[in-house]
C-alpha cells in the first residue's frame, strides 16, 4: 500500500542539533526503519551512545565527525558512514556546522539509543 507522508516530527535532543524525522516510530509509526533529516549547529556534539539500531548517515553539508572505539572517522558533505547496532559512538561535527540524513535499522527510538 502507497502511504504519503505530509510531514516530519521534530525529535527534541540536547545542543541544539534539530532533527526532523520523516518516517519512524515517532512520525509514521514505522518500527522497520527511520529517515531523518538532522541539521547540527557550528560545534556541536551530543553524548557517547551505543544504539540498538544500525545507523546509515549521509552527509549533505559541513563534516560530521565519529569517534568509535577504532579512533575518529571524519564524513565530510557527499560521503557516507555506517554505524552498527551495539557500536558505542559519538557525533560532533566543526565550526562550520553539518546538515545530513540518517536511516536507522531498526527505527530509532529515544528507548534504544543509550546515551551516555
Amino acid at each position: 500500500m502507497v502511504r504519503k507522508i505530509e510531514g516530519a516530527t521534530r525529535i527534541p535532543v540536547p545542543g541544539g542539533k534539530v532533527i526532523d524525522e520523516y518516517v519512524g516510530r515517532v512520525n509514521s509509526g514505522d518500527d522497520t526503519l527511520s529517515v531523518a533529516h538532522m541539521v547540527a549547529p557550528p560545534g556541536w556534539d551530543e553524548p557517547a551512545q551505543t544504539p540498538e539500531f544500525t545507523e546509515y548517515t549521509v552527509v549533505l553539508r559541513g563534516t560530521v565527525s565519529v569517534e568509535h572505539a577504532g579512533g575518529v572517522t571524519e564524513v565530510h558533505a557527499g560521503q557516507a558512514i555506517v554505524t552498527e547496532a551495539g557500536e558505542k559512538i559519538r557525533y560532533s561535527c566543526g565550526p562550520e556546522g553539518a546538515e545530513y540524513v540518517a536511516v536507522c535499522l531498526p527505527a530509532f527510538s529515544p528507548d534504544t539509543v543509550h546515551r551516555d
